[in-house]
């Protein structure tokens, strides 16, 4: 086979895999199958791209403390940190759909948004019914089994195990 055609199947293979058309494993086999083993330039690019997205999962975090900063060392008044809160978990369910159609980890917008959901649901039942533990506890028990049932729809052992290990916690805080 002449290096022209070699070139352009290289190309297209690096392109699938990119794309994510083929299973990165067959992608590597054909890359190796065509270019005789001597793939490093495919490989030196696709190191490149991964830091990058580690790096904004990473950066995806800073949403938690923000919103803890907002909600508990502010002044504002409850409706405006409700709001801060709500932005903050339309945007993590945001990205999470852009994380999955780009075949990227999920697991970190997901657990952003579920922390936040529990620090704003905790943050607006203590302030808008502070004598009222019991609606709190409930609150508390729909967060675990929105956890849990997260972990089993999408097959995330740990959304749950944090859903089964919050909900013998708070059992046992009930019942002490």
């Amino acid at each position: 086979m002449n290096e022209t055609r070699k070139k352009i199947i290289v190309n297209e293979i690096v392109n699938w895999k990119k794309n994510r058309l083929l299973p990165e494993q067959y992608c590597d086999y054909l890359l190796a199958l065509y270019t005789e083993g001597n793939q490093q330039e495919e490989m030196e690019g696709s190191g490149k791209n991964k830091n990058f997205f580690w790096e904004n999962h990473y950066l995806f975090l800073l949403l938690i403390p923000l919103s803890v900063f907002l909600i508990h060392f502010t002044e504002l008044s409850i409706i405006l940190q409700m709001t801060f809160s709500l932005l903050f978990v339309f945007t993590a369910i945001l990205f999470t759909f852009y994380f999955f159609r780009k075949g990227i980890l999920l697991q970190i917008p997901l657990f952003v948004a579920a922390l936040i959901i529990l620090l704003a649901s905790v943050e607006f039942f203590s302030s808008v019914y502070p004598d009222s533990p019991l609606l709190l506890y409930f609150n508390l028990i729909i967060n675990c089994i929105i956890w849990m049932i997260t972990g089993w729809k999408l097959k995330l052992p740990s959304f749950s195990i944090s859903g089964i290990l919050g909900f013998i916690l708070i059992v046992i805080f009930i019942f002490k």
